[in-house]
């Protein structure tokens, strides 16, 4: 894939974000959700962002839904001003007054921790979250796997996280939340986390497939990945990079499009299997602070993703997506 050269996107995508506030405000509120897609964007990529900003840019830019990752410097939601006590029926109806979705909460949960102490935390945590989201009406929590331990059989380390999230799933059966956990970490191979998800299959959990992981780190096609864990997908995250260059020791994260990830043909193929749930960007800009500005890279994946659905889909022999990950409760 070529990369397009940085300093275009941001001119052009300058003009964007110049244009679109006018755009909206000439429109009727009606017309502004006609124009909405099935994206949302998580609120890692603009860690400075007031809750008010972050509806109101969402809103102008044709998003319909936030993945709640944490609120200016408060990773822990529960804590959050706008969602403790009698706040959450303000924040429901802000988000209402928009026309807006929470698409899931973003704990910190890792399921693979073996300390009794710090496993009874992780659980807690997620606990809590998944309490704020039938609270404030959120389909989902997301949850990590994520790492394996040292010196402990693999298999070992997977059976506690099949059982970690079994345990959150029970938790949540009867609430109108499901606990989906991210392809993420230690574990990024489909035949891993079929393992998982089998072994901990209710209607309470699901699977968050972040393609960038899979096809990154787990050497995956999307195509491939999608056959394996499909039916499980409920909520996706997609964003692009490139290999480091000229000394740098990471990869980057780039413009959508700019860069190595396929994640046009991850969208193809979510939207070729019936796929109903959001195309969530996850910008990463609260950890690589050193990456385009939210002003720039939302409003450009808004776009894209705008293009990328608008073309038709390949033809592939792709299972049909799960009903569980629709755009609404």
């Amino acid at each position: 894939m070529s990369i397009i050269p940085r300093r275009t996107f941001i001119k052009s995508m300058s003009l964007s974000v110049v244009a679109a506030p006018a755009i909206i405000s000439a429109s009727t509120w009606a017309a502004s959700k006609a124009m909405r897609l099935p994206i949302a964007f998580s609120t890692l990529g603009c860690p400075k962002w007031e809750w008010k900003t972050i509806l109101k840019n969402a809103a102008e830019w044709g998003y319909s839904a936030l993945e709640m990752r944490g609120l200016l410097d408060q990773m822990d939601l529960p804590k959050c001003p706008e969602f403790v006590g009698d706040n959450v029926k303000t924040a429901i109806k802000d988000l209402h007054a928009l026309g807006l979705k929470i698409s899931d909460l973003g704990a910190s949960a890792n399921l693979h921790e073996p300390d009794l102490k710090k496993r009874t935390e992780q659980m807690d945590e997620a606990k809590r979250f998944i309490d704020l989201a039938h609270r404030m009406e959120v389909a989902y929590v997301r949850v990590f796997p994520n790492k394996l331990v040292a010196g402990e059989e693999r298999r070992i380390t997977v059976e506690r996280i099949i059982a970690g999230l079994l345990e959150l799933g029970k938790y949540a059966r009867g609430s109108g939340v499901a606990v989906i956990l991210e392809s993420h970490g230690d574990f990024t191979d489909s035949p891993t986390l079929l393992q998982i998800m089998k072994g901990a299959q209710m209607t309470s959990t699901g699977f968050l497939w972040d393609a960038h992981h899979t096809c990154v780190m787990g050497k995956e096609k999307p195509e491939d990945t999608f056959k394996v864990l499909g039916k499980y997908v409920r909520h996706t995250h997609l964003k692009d990079s490139r290999a480091p260059i000229a000394g740098e020791k990471d990869r980057r994260y780039v413009l959508t499009g700019a860069g190595e990830v396929p994640v046009k043909a991850t969208v193809q193929v979510l939207k070729a299997a019936g796929y109903k749930g959001y195309y969530c960007f996850e910008w990463e800009k609260r950890w690589h602070p050193e990456i385009d500005e939210p002003e720039i890279a939302f409003p450009h994946y808004a776009q894209t993703l705008r293009e990328y659905l608008n073309e038709s889909p390949a033809k592939l022999a792709l299972p049909p997506a799960t009903t569980g990950g629709s755009s609404g409760k």
